[in-house]
């Protein structure tokens, strides 16, 4: 029976596929896995296949990492007792058929939606998500020290980080499987290789290693024949010591894990890791092996979908789409995304300047980089999931007079703080970080919104840190960065603009000032990157209720606008600042310390932002007005304080 394709829709017959069956209805917790066949689990599979699909179509998310771990997952909980063994996904994109299998199945379908189930493993969901993974390469360490605490309080219990989805080109996870591998403890580490790269015939090669370094018999025939060879008189030691290095040399030219084996893990591998019987026995043999155990699994992302066989890419994080056709669904805007703005923007600069290099973090697509690395390929940088390595790579080529431009998203910046610090500020070195997915992202949830990254950056000495109104002043701020000789940040929302016409030339911004885009003389909302339209749409509000309110698109964050601020401050006594970073340090935080400062201790600010906690996860609408931050939250809030402390006549 082969589950290659899941016949979900049948054009002939212009109807989809049938409900889920009675087997996945059967499936409430890992224990009802048990007892199925593995014809039964293949057919399970299939089924899981249709939910993945149909809730992703629905509600977005990552389909495409999901479709091929879904045979992985189906062992594993078959092999293993969850929760008392523990599984640490790696990155956490990856445990969607986990939650199906743990008690969620039934929940599903609020995947990623406000107040339904998260789209990362999250402790506080569910007894079976051991640790939280949004950000990748962590499933090592974290496996690790779960493995220790097991160890020294005497418990039982297996450990399984499963790496994958490029998490193994991170740093972190090669520290932790040196420090595990000089600590010689009992864990199992899967490595999901989803890039394809090895031929058939190595994979079957490979097996054929597998199986027999599985085998109970093949540890004890080692020993036995050193053992044996020891005991030659006089040559003994000798002949087993050269049997010992003939046998390490065949393991280099056989054995394609050395580099595992040698950070002192025992490597199993390739293994087709979409084979159920195979998947079954590697597993139950390797839970009787002492030391660190690393399993290397070959799967297909997007496996049983064929839209995401052909183009992992476009469904490896992906928003509602057709089934029957795989087309995304459209937004209704016809204004470009902040992200090709951005784009299209750098490969005009680039052509203009050859000194301009742009290096991402396993994201061309994602950031937009995907236009200029076909264009400029000599001068573009994939280091993969490499945060640190790309800021201090980038600090190396503007020491040599280039002008780097780091395109990460805003979450993702928070790995390589040091070497913001460090590496480019202290250094003063104009490298320029092009944070996107600032703010409220949605539906990713805590893990992935944006909302730090002012409190990260504004204390750091050299840093120019910007952030625009719409798409075209992207485009300008982005320009004026390859101006400046220091280190830039301009961080900019998801999604689409909001429909500007975008300018045919650049114009250099002035460093530090804001623009007044709207004239009041009962209160100031200064407003930061995207809250400025909301904040024009409260001042209209407002006008309705005789508040009249000026409006001031901030642009910079760092260096503030202080002659503005200070001018606005004594026309009206009241300053309301508005920002979709957390208050803490932020914007706000800017604003008050200047008016301390000087002393202003008249004038009434009120701060407008996210509060110091992690927000959930939900549409981005939705988020910002649960917090305040729409046109009508803004309004309200500001009619408020306004009505406390009076509007100055």
């Amino acid at each position: 029976m082969s589950f290659d394709k899941i016949d979900l829709f049948d054009a002939s017959k212009g109807k989809r596929g049938t409900s889920l069956s009675k087997l996945l209805n059967g499936i409430n917790g890992p224990q009802d896995l048990k007892h199925l066949s593995v014809l039964q689990l293949e057919k399970l599979a299939g089924e899981i296949r249709e939910l993945l699909i149909h809730t992703v179509a629905n509600n977005g998310g990552h389909l495409a990492p999901n479709l091929g771990v879904v045979e992985l997952t189906l062992a594993l909980h078959k092999m293993f007792d969850s929760p008392r063994d523990k599984f640490i996904w790696d990155v956490g994109h990856q445990a969607y058929v986990h939650k199906i299998l743990t008690g969620r199945r039934e929940t599903f379908s609020t995947l990623r939606t406000s107040g339904g189930i998260c789209g990362f493993p999250k402790r506080s969901e569910s007894q079976h998500d051991a640790f939280g993974s949004g950000h990748s390469s962590t499933s090592i360490s974290a496996a690790l020290g779960i493995a220790l605490a097991r160890d020294m309080s005497g418990a039982k219990g297996n450990v399984v980080a499963i790496i994958g989805d490029g998490s193994l080109t991170g740093g972190q996870a090669y520290e932790a499987l040196n420090h595990a591998g000089h600590l010689a403890i009992n864990l199992t580490v899967i490595l999901n290789d989803n890039e394809m790269s090895i031929a058939k015939n190595v994979g079957a090669m490979s097996e054929y290693l597998a199986k027999m370094r599985t085998a109970p018999t093949y540890s004890k025939v080692k020993h036995d024949i050193e053992y044996l060879l020891r005991r030659i008189p006089a040559i003994g030691d000798s002949v087993a010591n050269t049997a010992e290095r003939v046998k390490d040399s065949l393991k280099y030219l056989l054995v394609p894990g050395m580099l595992f084996e040698e950070l002192g893990f025992t490597y199993f591998g390739p293994i087709d890791g979409h084979n159920i019987p195979l998947l079954l026995d590697v597993l139950d043999k390797t839970k009787s092996v002492k030391g660190p155990v690393l399993i290397h699994l070959l799967t297909q992302k997007g496996k049983g979908y064929a839209p995401a066989e052909r183009n992992a890419d476009k469904f490896h994080g992906v928003g509602p789409f057709c089934i029957e056709t795989g087309e995304i669904q459209k937004n209704a805007t016809s204004a470009p995304s902040y992200t090709q703005v951005f784009g299209d923007t750098i490969v005009k600069l680039a052509e203009q300047n050859p000194d301009i290099v742009a290096i991402t973090a396993a994201m061309p697509d994602g950031t937009g980089l995907k236009k200029f690395a076909a264009t400029f390929p000599k001068r573009f940088f994939d280091v993969g999931i490499a945060e640190q390595h790309a800021i201090t790579l980038a600090a190396g080529m503007a020491t040599q007079g280039k002008r780097p431009v780091v395109a990460i998203y805003s979450t993702f910046i928070q790995r390589a703080y040091d070497q913001i610090l460090h590496d480019v500020c202290l250094q003063n070195l104009p490298v320029i970080f092009m944070l996107d997915r600032a703010g409220i992202v949605g539906e990713d949830g805590p893990t992935h919104h944006g909302v730090f990254d002012y409190s990260l950056l504004r204390h750091i000495p050299n840093m120019v840190i910007m952030t625009p109104k719409d798409e075209d002043e992207l485009r300008h701020m982005l320009y004026t960065a390859t101006e400046l000789n220091a280190p830039v940040a301009i961080r900019y929302p998801r999604g689409n603009g909001v429909g500007v016409k975008l300018q045919d030339c650049f114009t250099k911004l002035e460093t530090g000032k804001a623009e007044q885009l709207i004239s009041g003389k009962d209160v100031v909302l200064l407003a930061t990157g995207a809250m400025v339209e909301p904040c024009k749409s409260a001042a209209a509000i407002l006008a309705g209720k005789e508040i009249s309110a000026s409006v001031i698109n901030a642009r910079y964050i760092k260096p503030l606008d202080e002659q503005t601020i200070r001018q606005l401050a004594r026309d009206t006594g009241i300053i309301v600042t508005v920002e979709d970073n957390v208050l803490a340090g932020g914007f706000g935080s800017a604003v008050l310390e200047y008016i301390n400062s000087q002393n202003l201790n008249w004038v009434k600010v009120l701060r407008l932002g996210l509060p110091d906690k992690f927000i959930e996860h939900g549409q981005r609408g939705q988020l910002l007005t649960q917090h305040g931050l729409d046109d009508q939250g803004i309004a309200t809030s500001v009619e408020t304080f306004i009505r406390q402390f009076g509007a100055r006549k």
